[in-house]
């Protein structure tokens, strides 16, 4: 007999699917992005002050849009729109008049900070670099202000059930960013990019906002009511959700500051890795998480939950997995092709290749944590996801205080994913104990079914490296197609195992895409 949550959860993976399909030309705008700056700047310290000042500008992509907001806005917004829409677009209005007050006064405050924050962030860095940081940073800070209001628009139009628009915003931001920043870059240098970052971050909100029109939830701020129960409830979620999550920003942090004392380039060659590393992250990962949210908050009883949360993990490690792995096999081509030209050189190439190759061993755990994070969200455990996260920066201090030294920049590639994959694990004993539950996300057989499907892929790429060698001095689309073919040998090889094998998740995309 078909439960209940089993006609819900192929929705769920619906609006995954289209996330992906919208962010994946975002993310390959995105590496194109990456491709241009290292081709202007390379891994220099020039580049190192750039990182070091738009993460600090950036850290509302990971507190709000990633999570404080969605987290505290999405589970009301979603409820309340099954009451009354109006009264859930008046409450989505009056979210951002108090949003924008919030992020106009911490934009002062950044720009005021800016020299302080530097200093913590990238203490190694000699004067002449600093300085540089923190004229970088005031310029970049507004940008929290875009991203800000970006977040909330997207959790409206989410709840609403738009999930495409959203995910091919940030294609817009990229394309802007990669036509304004060669002009910027010749007139002004670095601080180009800086000026294309806020350029592009303008364009991510407008794209968003403006749709809000077509879908009659067009956002604009009205005078809040204090009094207004979810409203209340709203902002007592966000405060808790801000501060375990502003600490999961100290990760960033951790591996500017330690790589500011290692050699010339080390933050620009762990950025470069990360930046690839977003791709399968912020395609699948991303996605996922922000299509389970509203699921999650509108599941009915406990058993409607246990079986959206673990089929939402396994899909996630379904289409992680295999990237995780094939991306490990193929990290030294897949970064000559991107970045090797101009400034970026044969170091460069090396150093980007061996971080990225570690970071993909992390990436399974950081998709499980991120959607066991939705999960407590959705429970509405502000404690316990505050405990993950200060574990989790936990964890990632103390891993790349033990690795730096023997690994260098290495090690702090490695490090957030073993502090990602402990969280994620903790988390899950949160939500069972929550439920009172078993979740039984990974049994015996699931576990023996990828143990099989993961080894036919790492020896099909490696027969596939030993019968058709990369060649760095081949010409680009030579390059490119060598590439293709092994992303293709790993995707024909993985779909056969797994429909061999019977995977449920081919059962949720025939019933997600093949119902009328």
């Amino acid at each position: 007999m078909q439960s209940k949550t089993e006609n819900k959860n192929p929705s769920m993976v619906k609006h995954a699917v289209m996330m992906m399909g919208g962010t994946l030309l975002s993310r390959i705008l995105g590496l194109a992005r990456e491709v241009l700056v290292a081709a202007f700047f390379g891994a220099s310290r020039s580049m190192d002050a750039f990182n070091v000042a738009y993460t600090l500008s950036n850290l509302a992509r990971q507190l709000l849009a990633e999570g404080a907001l969605s987290a505290a806005f999405v589970p009301v917004f979603s409820q309340a729109l099954t009451k009354s829409r109006e009264k859930a677009l008046a409450l989505a209005r009056a979210t951002m008049t108090v949003l924008m007050c919030a992020t106009f006064i911490v934009v002062g405050l950044g720009i005021f900070f800016a020299p302080a924050l530097v200093r913590i962030m990238a203490p190694g860095f000699d004067s002449s670099a600093h300085d540089l940081a923190v004229g970088l940073t005031r310029w970049m800070f507004p940008f929290l202000i875009f991203i800000s209001l970006e977040a909330l628009t997207m959790g409206e139009l989410n709840s609403l059930g738009s999930f495409f628009v959203p995910a091919v915003s940030p294609a817009f931001s990229n394309l802007v960013f990669i036509v304004t920043a060669p002009f910027f870059a010749g007139w002004l240098g670095v601080y180009g990019l800086a000026l294309s970052v806020l350029c592009g971050g303008f364009a991510h909100f407008m794209t968003q906002w403006l749709y809000g029109f077509r879908m009659k939830a067009v956002l604009y701020p009205t005078k809040p009511d204090f009094h207004d129960p979810d409203l209340k409830r709203i902002m007592k979620l966000f405060l808790p959700y801000a501060a375990g999550l502003s600490l999961n920003q100290v990760n960033p942090v951790i591996s500017r500051m330690l790589g500011s004392f290692l050699q010339e380039g080390s933050i620009s060659v762990l950025n470069y890795s990360n930046r690839v590393l977003q791709l399968p992250l912020g395609l699948f990962v991303i996605a996922i998480s922000q299509a389970v949210l509203p699921q999650l908050s509108r599941a009915k009883d406990d058993d409607e939950f246990t079986d959206t949360l673990r089929q939402a993990i396994r899909f996630a490690l379904f289409v992680v997995l295999p990237a995780s792995v094939g991306m490990m096999e193929i990290s030294s081509e897949f970064v000559h092709l991107l970045f090797v030209r101009g400034q970026f050189g044969e170091w460069a190439w090396g150093a980007t290749s061996s971080c990225l190759a570690l970071s993909m061993l992390g990436l399974p755990g950081m998709a499980c944590s991120t959607v066991v994070m939705r999960a407590l969200y959705a429970l509405s455990m502000p404690r316990e996801a505050f405990k993950v996260t200060l574990f989790s920066v936990g964890a990632t201090a103390v891993f790349s205080l033990a690795l730096v030294y023997p690994m260098g920049y290495n090690g702090l590639a490695l490090a957030p994913g073993i502090a990602f994959t402990l969280s994620g694990l903790l988390g899950l004993y949160y939500v069972r104990k929550k439920l009172g539950r078993p979740l039984g996300i990974i049994t015996r057989k699931v576990a023996g079914d990828y143990f099989v499907a993961l080894t036919v892929i790492d020896a099909s790429v490696l027969a596939y490296r030993f019968l058709w060698r990369y060649s760095p001095d081949a010409g680009l689309y030579v390059r490119a197609l060598w590439v293709l073919g092994a992303v293709a040998v790993c995707a024909a090889m993985y779909s056969a195992v797994t429909v061999s094998l019977k995977f449920e998740e081919w059962k949720l995309l025939r019933q997600a895409f093949g119902r009328k």
